[in-house]
C-alpha cells in the first residue's frame, strides 16, 4: 500500500458523493439487514472502486454505502474479506485506511462467530472487550507503514472504552443480553477441531472467528475509536461437537441481527 493508491480511492470515492461521514460501519456474514434503515444517498460495488479488494464469499454483498442513520453520516461495509480469501492483511484492511482518509471519527465492527465460553448461547450477542491474534500476522507489518501513522500501535485498550459503556447501557434499558468477552481470530476458513476449541478456551477466549482483529489493528494504529460486537451463531462444545451447518449459522446470525441494529442506531443517537 503507498500514499498514492490511498488518496487515488479516496478521491474517487469523494468525487462519487462519498464525503463528511461521521461513522464507518462493517457488517460480518449474514448482517447486511443495517442497511434497509440507512437512508441511502450513493452506493457503489466493491468492484468498481480503484484499489479495493473483490469480496469473493457467496453471503457477503460486496458494496460501499452512504447515506444517513440516525441524522448521522455513514459509509457502510456491505461485507468485508478475509485471509482465507487469499487476500494479505493489507488488502483485508486497506478499506479501513480509506474511511478513516474520508474523514469518519468512529468506527463499529460486527461479526459472525462460535461461542467457545458455553455460558453464552448462540443467537445471544457479545461485546468484544479485547482479543487474541491466531492470524499469524499485522497489518501493520509493511515497510512504509511509518507513512500512514505509529509503526509500535499500543494495544492496551483496542476497543473504545466509553463506547462499550454507551453499549452495555444500551443493551440494558432494551433488555438485550449483551455478553462481555475475548474474541480469538483464526485464519480458516475451515472450523476448529476439538483440540482446537479446548486450546482456545484455555488461552481465554470467549469467541473465535475470522475476521475483526486486523480492522481493528489498523483502527488503533489511526487513533480511530473502535467498537465490535459478535453474534453468536454456534456453541463450540468439544465434547458435543457436531458437523457444522453453515447455511444454519447464516439463519442465526440473521435473526440475532436486529438486536445489534439496535444497540448500534440507539449508539449513534448518543
Amino acid at each position: 500500500m503507498t500514499l498514492q493508491t490511498l488518496q487515488q480511492t479516496t478521491d474517487f470515492l469523494i468525487q462519487k458523493g462519498f464525503h463528511n461521514p461521521e461513522y464507518g460501519i462493517v457488517l460480518g456474514t449474514g448482517l447486511g439487514q443495517l442497511v434497509n434503515h440507512i437512508q441511502i444517498e450513493k452506493e457503489i460495488n466493491y468492484s468498481e472502486i480503484p484499489n479495493f479488494p473483490v469480496s469473493t464469499v457467496e453471503f457477503h454483498s460486496g458494496k460501499l454505502i452512504y447515506g444517513t442513520l440516525e441524522n448521522k453520516k455513514v459509509i457502510v461495509m456491505q461485507g468485508r474479506f478475509h485471509l482465507y480469501e487469499g487476500y494479505s492483511l493489507q488488502e483485508i484492511t486497506f478499506p479501513i485506511w480509506v474511511l478513516k482518509a474520508l474523514g469518519i471519527q468512529t468506527l463499529l465492527i460486527s461479526n459472525a462467530s462460535g461461542a467457545i465460553n458455553l455460558n453464552f448461547k448462540k443467537g445471544e450477542l457479545m461485546l468484544v472487550e479485547d482479543h487474541i491474534n491466531l492470524q499469524g500476522g499485522s497489518p501493520l507489518a509493511f515497510k512504509n507503514v511509518s507513512d500512514f501513522g505509529e509503526r509500535f500501535t499500543d494495544m492496551c485498550e483496542p476497543y473504545n472504552l466509553n463506547l462499550r459503556n454507551k453499549v452495555i447501557a444500551i443493551a440494558s434499558k432494551n433488555n438485550i443480553i449483551l455478553h462481555q468477552g475475548v474474541y480469538a481470530a483464526v485464519v480458516g476458513p475451515q472450523l476448529e477441531t476439538k483440540a482446537e476449541y479446548k486450546y482456545l478456551k484455555i488461552i481465554g477466549a470467549d469467541a473465535v472467528g475470522m475476521s475483526t482483529v486486523p480492522e481493528v489493528i489498523v483502527a488503533n494504529h489511526l487513533n480511530l475509536p473502535v467498537l465490535a460486537i459478535s453474534v453468536l451463531t454456534d456453541e463450540c462444545d468439544p465434547e458435543n461437537l457436531k458437523p457444522v451447518n453453515i447455511p444454519e449459522i447464516i439463519s442465526l446470525a440473521g435473526q440475532a441481527e436486529p438486536k445489534m441494529i439496535t444497540i448500534f442506531k440507539e449508539l449513534l443517537k448518543t
